[in-house]
């Protein structure tokens, strides 16, 4: 039987909403930082002190999308997550360099999936980073799309990249209650990632929090 993949609720947007996710479940919380598009925003004051209450066990994620390594070093600092989430692509030796800065914090790179060349994306940042996750943005837009879309990708290349890296991959992207069985089934990653698929009128909600982890563990709707 496959393993229950970890789940990580992301775009907390407050200590209650923090608390709600952990009390249903949740392996990761994601804090969203400045961006030029999407939900969940919140100010970095608020990401430092939702990531202080949070209980050891729990991962919390610091979403961000700054392009030098020696700003995420300083954002971090400043929010105190356990893991960062860099949504964009770091460009030349930006990443290597991160990784040196900060040797002892999970780092995370974001993958969008739009083709076969996201899996040799995947292979060059994997050596870099301790996992990676798949989401649906596009980050050629004009105004630049990192997350939050809401719509799924193409599972059979996220299936791929699943098999062609040796870290662990998580799958975000218009997941929810009605299709995550599917996902897990067809993808088989390490974790799952999810915003607006457990949201009400952009709120986090418990009873949508309860069926998607229902489904996810296989007793609820798929």
């Amino acid at each position: 039987m496959a393993t229950v993949p970890q789940v990580k609720i992301c775009c907390i947007a407050s200590a209650d909403e923090a608390r709600l996710a952990v009390d249903a479940g949740a392996h990761a919380l994601g804090l969203v930082s400045a961006m030029p598009s999407g939900p969940g925003v919140i100010d970095e004051a608020l990401i430092a002190a939702i990531a202080a209450q949070v209980p050891p066990t729990v991962h919390t994620f610091l979403l961000t999308c700054k392009l030098s390594a020696r700003e995420i070093v300083d954002q971090h600092h400043r929010c105190r997550t356990t893991t960062l989430q860099l949504v964009d692509a770091l460009p030349g030796d930006e990443l290597p360099r991160l990784r040196d800065a900060l040797p002892d914090v999970r780092l995370v790179q974001v993958i969008h999936v739009t083709g076969e060349a996201s899996i040799d994306e995947a292979l060059a940042a994997a050596p870099w980073v301790d996992a990676l996750l798949l989401d649906s943005g596009n980050p050629a837009a004009a105004v630049k799309e990192l997350g939050g879309t809401g719509r799924t990708h193409d599972w059979s290349v996220s299936r791929r990249l699943c098999r062609a890296v040796d870290r662990p991959v998580y799958l975000a992207g218009g997941l929810n209650a009605g299709n995550v069985a599917e996902a897990i089934a067809q993808v088989q990653p390490h974790g799952l990632d999810i915003c607006s698929g457990v949201r009400r009128d952009g709120r986090l909600d418990e009873g949508r929090l309860r069926a998607f982890f229902a489904a996810v563990r296989g007793v609820g709707p798929a």
